[in-house]
Parts: C-alpha cells; structure tokens; sequence
C-alpha cells in the first residue's frame, strides 16, 4: 500500500513538473508568459484588444466625458433635430435655482441633472438690463420668437456659449455623440454579465457531465441536445417574455442562452483530462472530487473556455442590439446601440443616413475586435506553439 501511495505522489509530483528538470518552464506563470508573446507578435490581435481597452475605459467613465452629461444623455432640442456632424449653434444658458450638485462616482455612474437651460438662438440684443434672444427655429433662415430676460448687467455674456455636436444629432436633438458612448455601457456590461452567467452554469454542468460520467453524463448531454435545438434569438424572446422588458432582464436572458458552448466544451475538455496520469495520482492520494475539478482540471481547460468566451461576449452584443432593434430590449430613453438604430433607420433613405450607420458601425468593429481577439488568444494558448519559445 505504501509503495502505491509513493508511486502516486512521484506520478503527481512530475506532473506538476517538480521532476522534469526544468520546473520554471511547466508553471502557470512561463505559460501566461509565453501566451501573452505570441499574443504580442499578433498585430491584429493586439489592435482589438487595444480598441477593446479604449472602449472600456471609455465606458467606465461615460458621463465624466461626454458632452451631455445628463442621466441616460436624453437633453432634448427639438429645434436641433437631425442635424449633422460639426453642427454648432449659439445657445444662452440660464442657472436653474434649484441644482443639486452630485459627487463625481455619481455623476460617473448615472450622469447628473442639467445645470442650466439652454436657449438655441440666433442673435441677441441686450439693453439695460435686458437681453432679447432670436430664438433658433431649426433653419438658418426662418426667424423664430424673441425671448427676453433680466440678467445682471456685469455677468449677463457669460452665458453666451457656444455648442457643437461633433457627431451631430438624432431626431429628437440629443447629441449623437453621448449616446453612442452611454450605448457602449449597455454593449460591454450585457456582454460581461451574460459571459459571467454562462460560464458559472456552462462550466458546471459541463464538469459534473465529463467527470462523473454515467447516469449524469447523459443528463447533461440530454440538456445540452434540447437547449441547442432551440433557436438561440428565439430562447432569448421567449425568456425576455417572461422576466420582462429591460435592462436586467436582458443580462439574464441572454446568459441563460449562451451556457451550452461552454457545457460542450468544458464536459469535452475533462473528459480528455480525467484519464491523465496526475488526475489518477490526485485519486490514489485520496484528494476530493471537488478538489481534483476546481484545482487540477480547470487551471488546465482555462485556454479554451477563455477562446470561447471571447465569442460568448461578441454573441451576446449582437443578441442585445437585435433585441433591442426589436424593441423588446432595452427601453428607451436609455442609449443602446441597437434601439438607436430602430430609431433612426428611416434615415437611411434621406440625407441623415448617419443616425443609424455610427452605431451600426461601432456594433461592427466591437464584435470584430472580440472575434479577433478570440482567435488571437486561440493561437497564443495553443500549448503546441510553445515550443517555439523553448
């Protein structure tokens, strides 16, 4: 007995490459190491993940750079519709009396009350005490209605400014601009809350199937075949039905629909593994069955789920912005990319075609940089590619 126990220790101790003579080369570290040079000779790859980075950063601070910093980037100027990039117009800002200032988490999270209120106009003429404004009608050349205010005589031009809307406007007046970026919140955190749901349900059901093997094998199995014969967009309706339209209820339905991947591929993956050397020697050792999944198997399937959640994340942007184009997504007022183009696409055939074409494009380029990036890290964890860099 005791002779097997040792033969089972040395089995485990040369897996883990204790007895390999060259220990550094088999630690997780020199394997993230070499991955993360392979990832690094891939210019392609590094650029999406590069535009990824920038997206993100850019998300996470949302209303801290946007030009309209209110909650969900809804100022409306009715007036301004559908106006094109570069577009600026003199505006008159009055202090409202009744501002309550937010602190700078805040604000970053949920945007802040406006300050002011804005008055378009085309010109002024101030007198005593009196400032007269032309107010801009949406056309250069249509005089609109004067508006007259009392305004302190010492400080009455600092509320002259000017705005200009870089990506110009939609059709109720909100900066274009605000929105795509508030857009992207609802992209990247619906694709990171679906990917973090799959993955807790995927890599679960998918360790208990191809390591127990037997009568839970073929439920798993069983689960998976019936979840895939479901068309996916139309699970996610039928789930959404259900819970819901929203902004939660889409994180649910769509992780509740993208776990089979990860299911075939982590129960595909164990099962290859179990039979190794070392998993037996962890057995004769009499470590547990969690012990042996949690710290000896799934450290060595990381490469893959991490490939195939790369996808899982492009996935759930399009399913979003498809739900959303739909209108059983998320709900206006609240930016998403794919309600934004729903309503805007009537523009296509006039000469604002830009109103739904930027955020199709921003769809575009961030499933593309995810599906890059994916088969980027693919390449780079591919264990027999380490062998150039021994």
């Amino acid at each position: 007995m005791f002779i097997r126990i040792q033969n089972a220790a040395y089995k485990l101790n040369a897996a883990m490459g204790i007895f390999s003579g060259s220990h550094k080369e088999y630690t997780s570290g020199s394997l993230s190491r070499d991955a993360w040079k392979r990832l690094r000779k891939n210019k392609l790859s590094m650029a999406a993940l590069i535009f990824l980075l920038l997206m993100a950063l850019t998300a996470l601070l949302g209303y801290l750079i946007t030009p309209d910093s209110t909650p969900m980037a809804n100022r409306q100027f009715i007036e301004l519709g559908a106006k094109k990039p570069g577009f600026s117009i003199n505006m008159y800002r009055v202090e409202k009396p009744l501002y309550d200032r937010e602190n700078i988490l805040q604000r970053m999270l949920s945007g802040s009350p406006d300050r002011y209120q804005y008055i378009p106009f085309q010109v002024y003429n101030y007198n005593d005490g009196i400032l007269e404004l032309t107010e801009y009608t949406g056309e250069d050349q249509t005089v609109g209605s004067i508006v007259t205010l009392e305004v302190d005589e010492n400080h009455w031009q600092e509320g002259i400014t000017k705005k200009k809307f870089l990506l110009g406007t939609d059709q109720f007046g909100r900066d274009l601009l605000s929105r795509l970026v508030i857009g992207s919140r609802v992209s990247l955190a619906v694709g990171l809350i679906a990917v973090l749901i799959s993955l807790v349900i995927g890599i679960s059901i998918g360790a208990v199937g191809g390591f127990f093997r037997g009568t839970a094998d073929k439920i798993v199995v069983w689960l998976i075949n019936v979840t895939w014969s479901i068309p996916t967009l139309l699970l996610v309706i039928a789930i959404t039905f259900a819970l819901g339209k929203g902004f939660w209820q889409i994180f649910v339905a769509v992780g509740f629909t993208m776990w089979v991947e990860v299911a075939r591929v982590t129960r595909g993956q164990i099962m290859t593994i179990r039979e190794k050397e070392y998993i037996e020697a962890a057995k004769a050792l009499g470590f547990s069955d969690a012990r042996i999944i949690f710290r000896h198997i799934l450290p060595n399937i990381a490469g893959p789920i991490i490939v195939i959640s790369a996808a899982n994340f492009a996935s759930a942007i399009l399913i979003e912005a498809g739900l959303s184009f739909l209108g059983i997504g998320v709900q206006p007022p609240l930016p998403s990319w794919g309600n934004m183009i729903r309503e805007n696409y009537a523009y296509l055939l006039l000469d604002a075609s830009h109103l739904a074409i930027l955020p199709g494009v921003a769809i575009i380029l961030t499933v593309l940089s995810f599906m890059i990036l994916g088969n980027g890290l693919r390449d780079a964890l591919d264990v027999k590619a380490r062998k150039t860099f021994q």
